[in-house]
């Protein structure tokens, strides 16, 4: 390989080194984006009166074959949105909104989350398993409710708040069969991570007390009521965390809270914000003390107002939440449903979106973003889709890693059978032989010959394809193309998304 360093070509370094600094600025090699696929109500998957086994896994390939043209790498599907499954569980039954009628299983019988998961890593994504942690009647009344729900089963762990039913946190038992839940997922299925969203206690019904006084008259707890449902909800992630981790330490745990941890008028800590109601404060939710304490992986706050906003302006929150990191990973989720809300109108502008992007990309705290939700890109929202196959994402970005999860790279891939024919190089790659770190794929690199630069590694240009066969492939390549001859390199992902050394391809001419 050939490096710059002779005095005549200094203004081709710099100048080459000054392109490659930009694309950075505008897209880094290291990015998470993801998309939130909603099935609670059939908002985004399957497609409400959709209950044609083959309908719903073609209509999910669509959805996935559109968010890889985007070049997303992680999908968020929402399994479990009411004490349901999406899967065969032992503990809930088959979800109203994948047949129709809660407790009924599909016909022909057959597995969504395997499909969904198998689906989402053929493409290279990664499989968020996202579930709702204590909602368990959607709308009370009008919700298929099943014989063997747990409601039915266990009326007595239920507050009925609002036209819901919720698991009463402060009951250990209730909290305990949610763990169960969580830990079946994770040995039973090869997700990435499992997910939750903002719902803990739910948000305040104005006028109405959330109806556990009893539950807290039964504790004997020392803590004022406040504390006291803080310290449930502290309770089940740390025990959901401690839950994954025995399952397989590689699964990560993430939260989507709300946008808002706490006000600065209530808590110094807090943000520059006059949110009306606040994670700490009315879902007893205590983000910071879990990102502190470890119990969790990464966190997506949902900024879904805009750059400006009066209240909880996009802007003011990403910094925030950018020195609150406590070393773990920011995901912002993005708001991009509100382009079709009447009253939106800073939504309706197509730079709010790119403005965003630019904004969180100045914080190297902040690792990617989610969107919410998947439907919404159905309607190339003020041509979004082109904006992001064409400049924010035009090129693929790996899945950042995790450092404390772990730090260990696979063993370089190996590369056999390398021949040349013309401007032709053809060769195998194969899994590192030795090594204890799985590979998830493998990633093609591509330099201009005789231009390879160590920095250049970092550029998500130089990225010439992601390739998912674990198990190895046979590849062919053009070293020249329109008169530009080209050197390639290649390294392994492991399971942790942490890249091994590269290994350049080498001609050997067998013609």
């Amino acid at each position: 390989m050939t490096y710059f360093c002779c005095m005549k070509n200094k203004p081709i370094l710099f100048s080459l080194l000054l392109l490659f600094s930009l694309l950075v600025t505008a897209q880094p090699k290291y990015e998470f984006r993801g998309v939130w696929i909603a099935s609670v109500a059939n908002i985004d998957w399957p497609k409400g009166g959709m209950t044609d086994p083959a309908d719903q896994r073609a209509d999910f390939i669509r959805i996935l074959d559109q968010h890889q043209r985007n070049r997303m790498n992680a999908m968020i599907v929402q399994i479990r949105p009411a004490a349901d499954a999406f899967y065969p569980s032992p503990y809930e039954p088959w979800s109203e909104w994948l047949t129709g009628e809660q407790g009924k299983a599909p016909v022909p019988f057959w597995d969504p989350l395997a499909f969904m998961i198998e689906e989402t890593h053929k493409r290279g994504m990664e499989f968020h398993a996202w579930l709702n942690p204590y909602r368990a009647v959607h709308t009370i009344g009008k919700s298929s409710i099943a014989a063997e729900h747990i409601t039915k089963r266990k009326p007595e762990w239920f507050l009925v708040y609002g036209d819901k039913k919720y698991f009463d946190p402060g009951n250990k038992d209730a909290q305990q069969f949610v763990v169960n839940v969580v830990r079946d997922i994770v040995k039973r299925y090869p997700v990435d991570a499992i997910h939750m969203d903002d719902y803990f206690y739910p948000y305040r019904i104005a006028g109405k007390e959330f109806p556990d006084a009893a539950s807290y008259a039964r504790s004997g707890s020392t803590l004022n009521k406040e504390d006291w449902r803080r310290s449930n909800v502290d309770s089940i992630i740390v025990a959901i965390s401690k839950a994954i981790k025995e399952e397989n330490k590689q699964v990560r745990f993430g939260i989507s809270p709300f946008s808002v941890w706490r006000n600065q008028d209530k808590d110094p800590r807090g943000s520059d914000s006059r949110a009306g109601q606040t994670n700490y404060d009315d879902l007893y939710a205590d983000i910071l003390l879990w990102l502190e304490k470890d119990w969790i992986d990464y966190v997506t706050p949902q900024l879904y107002l805009e750059i400006g906003h009066d209240k909880i302006a996009y802007e003011k929150l990403l910094e925030w939440w950018s020195k609150n990191a406590f070393g773990k990973h920011i995901y912002i989720g993005h708001g991009i449903y509100r382009f079709d809300e009447r009253t939106s109108v800073k939504w309706k502008n197509p730079a709010e979106l790119p403005n965003q992007l630019k904004l969180l990309r100045q914080y190297p705290n902040v690792q990617g973003s989610i969107y919410f939700s998947s439907k919404s890109f159905d309607k190339n929202p003020n041509g979004w889709n082109d904006s992001l196959q064409n400049n924010y994402y035009k090129y693929p970005a790996l899945v950042p890693s995790m450092d404390w999860i772990s730090k260990e790279k696979p063993a370089a891939p190996v590369l056999s059978r390398v021949a040349k024919k013309g401007e032709e190089i053809s060769f195998s790659v194969k899994p590192p032989s030795a090594g204890n770190v799985p590979v998830k794929c493998f990633v093609i690199y591509r330099f201009p010959a005789g231009r390879f630069i160590t920095t250049l590694i970092n550029q998500p240009a130089t990225i010439f394809s992601i390739v998912v066969k674990p198990n190895g492939f046979d590849q062919a390549l053009q070293q020249r193309e329109k008169g530009d001859a080209y050197q390639y390199y290649i390294t392994a992902v492991g399971m942790n998304n942490v890249e091994s050394d590269l290994v350049p391809v080498t001609t050997v001419v067998k013609e």
